[in-house]
């Protein structure tokens, strides 16, 4: 971890990260509390959590396809910059009759975050070097944790003490300009490497990108055991709160416990990630990653008590927290840098097709079998799914186990402009 943040540009690009993901925080709740309080109605609220859903399926594969043309370091700033202008249009939401902005706005805001993601995770292996890029996906991890938590606790007090949430999107602007600011002092070469200069359309690009996850065994593992999982978990995400209220008779009082309980392991867990990888490797910690969340899952069905589920929900912080650091670095070791960020949009825009038809069929599914059931139907999926991804990963061996460099080599860095 020392050496890791011995690398200025990773710091510069954690900082960055840091006050970013707070901002998100901040902002998506302030959002939900602000339509709440407009309109006192659930099917505004569900809208806006659509608006803001909603871009990474229909923008996610061009975005991706755009991050593997243009310089990734630009699009961030770029990114950064244009976000900063529009979350300060939710100023001007102060009454029902200008919900209409929130939803646009929002929904703008949405599509910018899906050019700024893939272009920094197609951009950290550069930056960091293959022996450290295990450790960077677990800090990006740990941080996104620690800071959106954050952001959702000022997100909180703000609505405890004023009338509206204008503070909110004030401090959201200004953590965008931090995050520029500190974006644009990276000196690490950000352009992305064509492997050729012929002129493609973006469909093709697109399909350049499916086609190398659909090529990779290593890439349909990861593809097949997160997106069989989604669709049992979607489900779940929606259910998990009647669940709690409705059958356990829970206090909401409790809800800061069962997202503590879950934050705390995924904390503890992220700061071991890489030294786990190096010893059973990034495949296994994948496979074990969606078994253990599957049996927690399907353990929730039999949830009598709430510290009972304070338990489970700490055993799964356990097993999220080294897969996707170990997802995340498989995915940017096994594809050349030219394809990165579209390589991974495709993979991101997938699960979230799958985590949005799971929540789409939540209710039916609960009310034909009951919710307790629906949690076994989504452990059993979830099981299906690890045998899915380690029947892909059988015979492969990533190049993220195989990457034990002594030294990192120095990043290239950009001429002088």
């Amino acid at each position: 971890m020392r050496e890791l943040f011995g690398i200025r540009d990773y710091r510069l690009i954690w900082t960055g990260q840091a006050v970013s993901n707070s901002g998100d925080a901040l902002t998506n709740l302030a959002l939900l509390l602000t339509t709440q309080r407009l309109t006192g109605s659930t099917a505004a609220v569900a809208t806006t959590a659509i608006a803001i859903a909603l871009p990474t399926l229909l923008f996610g594969f061009v975005a991706g396809a755009y991050v593997d043309r243009w310089n990734r370091k630009r699009v961030m700033i770029v990114s950064d910059l244009f976000r900063t202008s529009f979350v300060l249009a939710f100023l001007l939401v102060t009454t029902v009759d200008r919900m209409w902005v929130l939803y646009v706005v929002a929904f703008i805001q949405a599509s910018l975050g899906t050019f700024f993601s893939p272009a920094k995770s197609a951009y950290l292996p550069r930056i960091v070097g293959p022996d450290h890029l295990m450790s960077a996906n677990s800090v990006s991890q740990m941080t996104q944790i620690v800071f959106g938590l954050i952001g959702t606790a000022i997100a909180g007090v703000i609505a405890a003490f004023n009338d509206t949430l204008a503070l909110a999107y004030i401090i959201d602007a200004a953590t965008f300009l931090v995050s520029l600011a500190a974006i644009s002092l990276v000196r690490t070469d950000a352009s992305p490497q064509r492997t050729a200069d012929v002129e493609t359309t973006i469909l093709a690009d697109i399909g350049v990108g499916l086609r190398v996850l659909s090529e990779s065994r290593l890439l349909r593992g990861v593809l097949l055991g997160a997106g069989v999982m989604m669709l049992g978990l979607g489900a779940v995400n929606v259910l998990l709160v009647p669940l709690i209220v409705d059958d356990l008779m829970v206090p909401e009082t409790w809800f800061a416990g069962f997202e503590g309980a879950q934050v705390v392991s995924m904390i503890a867990a992220s700061a071991i990630t890489a030294s786990l990888a190096k010893r059973f490797g990034t495949t296994n910690l994948i496979v074990a990653g969606v078994v253990g969340i599957s049996i927690s899952v399907a353990a929730m069905s039999t949830v009598q008590a709430p510290w009972q589920m304070v338990v489970i929900l700490f055993l799964v912080g356990w097993a999220i927290a080294p897969l996707q650091a170990s997802a995340a670095t498989l995915v940017q070791t096994e594809v050349d840098d030219s394809v990165r960020g579209r390589t991974g949009s495709a993979l991101n825009t997938v699960l979230t097709g799958a985590n949005v038809v799971s929540m789409a069929f939540a209710g039916t599914l609960a009310a034909g079998i009951g919710v307790r059931n629906v949690f076994l139907v989504s452990g059993a999926i979830g099981i299906v799914a690890a045998g899915l991804a380690a029947l892909m990963f059988t015979g492969a061996v990533p190049k993220a186990d195989t990457m034990h460099l002594s030294s990192r080599p120095e990043p290239a860095v950009a001429p002088a402009e």
